[in-house]
């Protein structure tokens, strides 16, 4: 059995790689969080030119249907470069929400062209809605039904992340409710949040490696030190024991396992271990500077600390992962 992406997903990933290298997507979310998102919504127009946000969209809509090993693909790249917005929200959520409800199918092609950008709101694990201040549609699902819904003025609406483009917000129903898969649903944000986790742990590694290449102290270059190649290989050894379990998570949802429930949380707590490990080495080796509003890493670290508990917190799935052996 071969457990290796093909090629075909190989070059989904180098053209979603090519087409945010040359986006400035660090200077996009510095942006975001000030308020400004035109930038960002650049960057989510390239990501709609590439089929990023149609992947889970029902064909019959105008998407791609797409396996969930290729959502995995693209969300490990869109983690990696730190791509601002509700991107598990939009890209694997809101598709799962919308696809059994024929009336709103022209959102569903909205959101597969990318006119469109949703978030979701899905008690009691995800008690809020990332970003509704700016997604055009905004969607409250919970136990079988989902509804569209609006911002809670009187519920003191905004609350502040740790990461300053994921403002969140307590929402109400303002619609009718519909039937919906919420479970299947739910698992995808979960499997969505891990393939970040991953791609973001891969990208701090990759800033520390290359720093340390370049970083002297005591007339040496610090990666010629044993105690910090030994940190980053420890790092190395992590975000590669996370990513098949993702894929594996995938596998399992997409043949719809009677264990995804159990793969897809212990990805969840894989990837968040090996993003928090990521971040700590990489901050070490960096030094301070890492952490300053200039440098890109910054961005990161504070990324990871906001989708470590996003969809579930490590400790909300290890529970689910011991209930389930």
């Amino acid at each position: 059995m071969n457990f290796e992406i093909d090629d075909q997903q190989r070059d989904f990933a180098s053209s979603i790689d090519a087409a945010l290298s040359a986006a400035d997507v660090p200077a996009a979310v510095r942006a975001w969080a000030s308020g400004d998102t035109a930038a960002g919504r650049k960057v989510w127009a390239q990501l709609a030119d590439l089929g990023v946000t149609a992947l889970l969209v029902p064909e019959k809509f105008d998407g791609i249907d797409a396996h969930p090993v290729d959502l995995v693909v693209a969300l490990e790249r869109l983690g990696y470069w730190a791509v601002p917005g509700p991107v598990t929200e939009s890209i694997a959520v809101a598709p799962i929400l919308l696809a059994g409800v024929e009336e709103w199918g022209e959102r569903s092609a909205q959101l597969a062209s990318g006119e469109l950008i949703a978030t979701v709101a899905l008690p009691p694990s995800v008690p809020r809605a990332v970003n509704a201040d700016v997604a055009g549609l905004t969607l409250l699902a919970t136990d079988g039904q989902v509804a569209e819904a609006g911002i809670d003025i009187q519920g003191g609406a905004a609350h502040e992340s740790v990461d300053p483009t994921r403002t969140l917000f307590d929402v109400t129903a303002s619609g009718p409710s519909q039937a919906a898969d919420t479970a299947r649903a739910y698992e995808f944000g979960v499997l969505a949040t891990a393939a970040q986790l991953v791609g973001a742990g891969q990208a701090m590694l990759d800033q520390s490696v290359e720093y340390a290449k370049q970083r002297t102290q005591f007339g040496r270059i610090i990666g010629s030190y044993q105690a910090l190649k030994h940190k980053l290989a420890d790092v190395h050894i992590a975000v590669e024991l996370a990513r098949p379990l993702v894929y594996g998570a995938a596998l399992a949802l997409a043949e719809g396992s009677p264990e995804t429930a159990r793969d897809i949380s212990a990805a969840k707590v894989a990837a968040a271990d090996a993003a928090l490990l990521a971040a700590r080495s990489s901050l070490q080796t960096h030094g301070a500077i890492g952490f300053t509003q200039e440098h890109d890493l910054s961005l990161l670290l504070l990324r990871v600390q906001a989708l470590r508990s996003a969809w579930g917190d490590p400790t909300l799935h290890r529970r689910r992962l011991l209930e389930a052996l």
